[in-house]
């Protein structure tokens, strides 16, 4: 994904929130999709299943992401060293929480993360020195962190300039909860604002933005505004609406 997103390739993916069985990736690589992610936060997945879809992702080339439950040192830690190598972390409203994110993700110098020995984040290769291990675990994270909230967004510029962090998004529901507008009809347009407001952070600072839609015109008018990693829909959405459209067209009288 990083090299990709250095050749300025668009990131397709989708959420997992339902299915549990590894091969799910190998079906979403073969629709063409460039990647998975893994919501830890509001789905049932144990940390064993998600450490299987790790392996597999990364025999397929096809990267994994998770979104933990929270984005504190214990879940990261352990997610980054049953073989994550990327993380989408919610609720980051301060500089501070980016900071402790960025560090605990990255070992030294970039920054502290727990130390471990051969593990799956580097297929137990016992040919690489420590040192040449660290070094190379840091250039394979990939990290995300998520503003949810008024706070966040009044630290913007704070918390995208973060070393250690690779890529903004907002997180729409939780946001528009807490401005008050969520199910209005100034939804919409208040989401908008701060969308534009991120992407403009992102580009200013040198990060990517990610951006979850819901149909391929919200895509499209986002990858026009420089938008390159998208998070088309879920697994549940996605199964849902077509068997909804089925039935409804095989029983139409009903």
């Amino acid at each position: 994904m990083r090299a990709a997103l250095a050749a300025n390739q668009i990131q397709i993916g989708t959420w997992i929130n339902l299915a549990r069985n590894p091969a799910i990736l190998t079906l979403l690589k073969s629709a063409g999709l460039d990647y998975a992610r893994i919501d830890m936060e509001h789905s049932s997945p144990s940390i064993e299943t998600v450490a299987d879809m790790a392996v597999l992702g990364r025999a397929l080339d096809f990267p994994v992401i998770v979104r933990p439950p929270d984005g504190n040192r214990e879940w990261i830690t352990r997610l980054l060293d049953v073989g994550v190598w990327g993380l989408h972390i919610p609720q980051v409203d301060t500089p501070e929480i980016a900071r402790e994110v960025a560090q605990a993700a990255r070992y030294a110098p970039v920054g502290m993360r727990g130390m471990a020995g051969l593990g799956p984040g580097t297929d137990f290769d016992a040919e690489l020195g420590p040192a040449a291990r660290l070094a190379h675990l840091n250039e394979q994270v990939h990290l995300t962190v998520m503003l949810e909230s008024a706070e966040a967004f009044s630290h913007l510029d704070e918390i995208v300039a973060t070393p250690g962090i690779d890529a903004v998004t907002l997180g729409p529901t939780d946001l528009a909860q807490e401005l008050g507008v969520f199910g209005t009809p100034r939804q919409t347009e208040v989401l908008d604002e701060h969308r534009h407001r991120l992407i403009a952070a992102a580009q200013t600072h040198g990060k990517q933005a990610a951006m979850l839609v819901d149909t391929l015109e919200e895509a499209e008018r986002w990858i026009a505004a420089g938008v390159r990693i998208i998070a088309f829909s879920s697994d549940v959405a996605v199964l849902r609406g077509a068997y909804a459209t089925a039935v409804k067209r095989l029983r139409p009288s009903q």
